[in-house]
């Protein structure tokens, strides 16, 4: 009798620890963490059983290495580097030097400049393997499966010869596109490669270079992210891009805006943190606040040049957007134009 109580103990001791375990597996979660680092693009996907890098930083700054830490990275199983500009690579070498990693994905497309050079010199130094993966791969990195949209082959073009991919957490799926550009765009919708999902990273910080309308209804987010820093020197994101983002009804985070974004999904379900609330010139995301905005967000306006910014500036505050009339040069059919395009308001 003794012996079979005891066997019932183990029974449901067993059960239980299954049932625990269940839970725990059914709990799991993966986080993309979009980073701030400036005028530059750094991705974590991380899980419970995988660490991925997409991109590493420009160079000089030194701050990849430090976020990776405070998001808990002892190890990263893959850094993928999109292409070999510095904006993307640039702390490469210090990631490899700081982390055991195991493998380091490029395109192929070789940039003969210090920071790639350097970069590849770590990587020889370090246990890390080296793979060129290629379109239509399906890769599984633990619970994370990574599908490789571009490049086919490597050609002589940067952009072109991106490293794209799409990651996949059960029923969620991001997709991560470097700086590939409308060409590129179109060419892997022509494929009929799977790019649907539910965030969409905008090509090339948000430029108008890229996330072309085929591509954008092909993927349908419902969220997109773009990595550009604060009051960059290069329009990014570009007003054509929000605009076509807003009309689709598609919410849109910034790093330049939010700082660091992180999407955290179960595998169905997912939820947005952001490192602060901005105050977006006091309207909505992709629409400037005349009487707020800096100057380099005026420049943003149709038809405001530098020394109507500069106008903008030395007359504010208006109470109407009909009050632009007063800025030297500002007429009728200018204010009209203003007006049309939709993005510059008065708040209350």
């Amino acid at each position: 009798m003794r012996r079979s109580g005891f066997r019932w103990a183990a029974l449901i001791w067993i059960i239980l620890v299954l049932c625990l375990a269940g839970s725990a597996a059914s709990q799991a979660h993966m986080s993309a963490h979009f980073f701030y680092v400036g005028q530059a693009e750094a991705v974590l996907l991380k899980g419970p059983d995988f660490a991925v890098l997409v991109d590493a930083g420009d160079v000089g700054r030194y701050d990849v290495v430090p976020l990776l830490r405070r998001a808990g990275v002892e190890e990263l199983d893959v850094v993928i580097i999109t292409h070999p500009h510095g904006d993307h690579m640039g702390q490469l070498k210090e990631v490899v030097e700081a982390f055991p990693v195991k493998e380091v994905w490029m395109s192929g497309y070789e940039h003969p400049t210090p920071v790639f050079e350097e970069a590849i010199d770590a990587l020889l130094e370090s246990t890390a393997g080296y793979y060129e993966p290629r379109a239509g791969e399906r890769i599984p990195i633990g619970s994370l499966v990574l599908e490789i949209l571009n490049p086919l082959e490597v050609t002589g073009d940067i952009h072109g010869a991106c490293l794209a991919v799409r990651a996949v957490y059960d029923d969620f799926a991001l997709v991560l596109t470097g700086d590939i550009e409308v060409p590129t765009e179109e060419e892997i919708v022509k494929r009929g490669a799977d790019v649907s999902a539910q965030v969409l990273q905008l090509g090339h910080h948000g430029s108008q270079t890229s996330t072309g309308s085929a591509f954008l209804e092909a993927v349908n987010p419902e969220v997109a992210v773009y990595s550009a820093g604060i009051c960059n020197p290069y329009g990014h994101p570009h007003i054509s891009v929000v605009q076509r983002i807003l009309q689709r009804g598609i919410t849109l985070y910034g790093t330049d805006a939010y700082g660091t974004i992180v999407v955290e999904t179960d595998g169905t379900d997912y939820w947005i943190s952001t490192e602060r609330v901005p105050e977006l010139y006091g309207g909505v995301f992709g629409q400037i606040e005349i009487n707020r905005a800096p100057y380099e967000e005026l420049l943003k306006i149709v038809q405001i040049g530098a020394k109507r910014a500069g106008e903008i500036l030395r007359l504010r505050p208006f109470s109407s957007l009909d009050d632009l009339l007063k800025v030297p040069g500002i007429g009728p059919a200018t204010l009209e134009a203003i007006k049309a395009q939709g993005i510059a308001f008065v708040g209350e």
